[in-house]
Parts: C-alpha cells; sequence; structure tokens
C-alpha cells in the first residue's frame, strides 16, 4: 500500500522559515519525480518543486532563491526547506510523487500559513 504523509506545517510569521517532510513508503521503485505542490484558497493546484530521477531540480518561479527541495534516500523522504516565507505562500501544500506508469500519488496535505 502506497502512503504519502506530509508533516512540517503550520503558522509562521513574514519573513520566517518552516520544513516540510513527506515519508513515502509502499514504492521503492519506478518514481520518475518527487515533489510538492500547494493549493491556496479558490486557486488551482500549483507545482512548487520537483526532483527527476536524473536529479533535474524544477521550482516554481515565484519561489526561486527561497525555497529548497531535497531527498533522503536511505530514509525515502522527500524534504521541503522554505525561507523567507511571504503571505502569498498561504496553502496546502501537497507531496507527491510520480512514476514512469503515469501513476500519481498524493499525500493528505499539511497547512502553512503565514501571518502576523
Amino acid at each position: 500500500q502506497v502512503q504519502l504523509v506530509e508533516s512540517g506545517g503550520g503558522l509562521v510569521r513574514p519573513g520566517g522559515s518552516l520544513r516540510l517532510s513527506c515519508a513515502v513508503s509502499g514504492i521503492t521503485f519506478g518514481i520518475y519525480s518527487r515533489g510538492w505542490y500547494r493549493q491556496a484558497p479558490g486557486k488551482e493546484r500549483e507545482l512548487v518543486a520537483r526532483i527527476i530521477s536524473s536529479g533535474t531540480i524544477h521550482y516554481a518561479e515565484s519561489v526561486k532563491g527561497r525555497f529548497t527541495i531535497s531527498r533522503d534516500n536511505a530514509k525515502n523522504t522527500v524534504l521541503l526547506q522554505m525561507n523567507s516565507l511571504e503571505p502569498e505562500d498561504t496553502a496546502v501544500y501537497y507531496c507527491n510523487v510520480n512514476r514512469y506508469s503515469g501513476d500519481d500519488y498524493w499525500g493528505q496535505g499539511t497547512q502553512v500559513t503565514v501571518s502576523s
């Protein structure tokens, strides 16, 4: 059974930092990409950052220079370090794993709120 479990969300002041973690289980091969998406109220879900199996990393323009995605293969986790957070970063953040087969897996989401 595939499971993606996110943690690390919360309330932070503008300019602050948070680190999100996604523990992946039930998938050990055939992974094309691991990534983070977010969805703000009234908006569509959008890509934040993702790591392709080749090592290539993509970031949304709005988070470049502030967010860093990484993976820990030994622990099968995906991390998102978020610095210099802005109110516009407020959203539910979702972990995603996409396989070469086209199968998509999602976590349950973790709320990130940036507010003074």
